[in-house]
């Protein structure tokens, strides 16, 4: 009797213990499958909402060079020009454009700007372009249609007939930064000179100030 009082015992013991590992295994699971719910969340609640802006609105979220300065720069220089005597006469100069160096304590993509500025100009069909950032592969085109023989005699572009830039558009653009506590004060410069390649002479020239201020706040990010 004692034997089978023993026996009796085990087995209500051994359901038990496997109930109850199945119920452990069974809560882990549902923790698992909580916490990435969880993480889930957190992570979509953190993630930053993307939106559509007005690409010409004012931007001031700090005081480094900007779209907006960019935009005013361009602005201007493309109204002085268009202004000047040399398009006035309507001679429809032709121009090569340089590059402009950045003097400044900060990167600015000075391409940008002389790329709104030509784009601007090319549009009032007053002033013309040469192409000089890819006058290699110009040259390397006609030289490939000329001497090949791959490219039929009609469509076949001659070479000697590239037209000559009569203006280089150069200039810089430069910057003072002040910060005395928690004010900034930066002020930028860019200037433009339009320079007659025949004679080095500057028949226009025209520059952009711009001032910009930021205070930061006692307390925040």
């Amino acid at each position: 009797m004692k034997f089978r009082e023993g026996a009796l015992r085990l087995r209500p013991r051994s359901r038990i213990r496997t109930a109850h590992s199945g119920s452990l295994k069974f809560t882990e699971g549902a923790l698992s499958l909580l916490a990435a719910l969880m993480l889930v969340a957190l992570t979509a609640a953190c993630a930053g909402r993307t939106e559509y802006g007005d690409a010409t609105a004012v931007e001031t979220l700090t005081v480094d060079f900007g779209s907006t300065d960019l935009q005013m720069i361009a602005d201007k220089m493309v109204q002085s020009l268009l202004g000047s005597s040399l398009v006035q006469q309507g001679h429809s100069p032709v121009v090569l454009v340089d590059r402009v160096r950045n003097k400044t304590d900060e990167h600015i993509d000075t391409k940008a700007v002389t790329d709104k500025i030509r784009t601007a100009l090319l549009q009032s069909g007053k002033v013309r372009f040469a192409a000089g950032e890819v006058r290699d592969e110009v040259v390397r085109e006609l030289e490939f249609q000329a001497g090949s023989g791959y490219v039929e005699e009609a469509s076949r572009k001659r070479l000697g007939k590239l037209v000559g830039p009569g203006y280089l558009l150069t200039g810089e653009i430069t910057n003072i930064r002040k910060q005395a506590g928690r004010k900034t004060d930066v002020y930028f410069l860019m200037t433009l000179n339009l320079v007659e390649l025949e004679t080095g002479l500057i028949p226009w020239s025209e520059n952009q100030e711009i001032r910009k201020k930021q205070k930061t706040p006692l307390v925040g990010w």
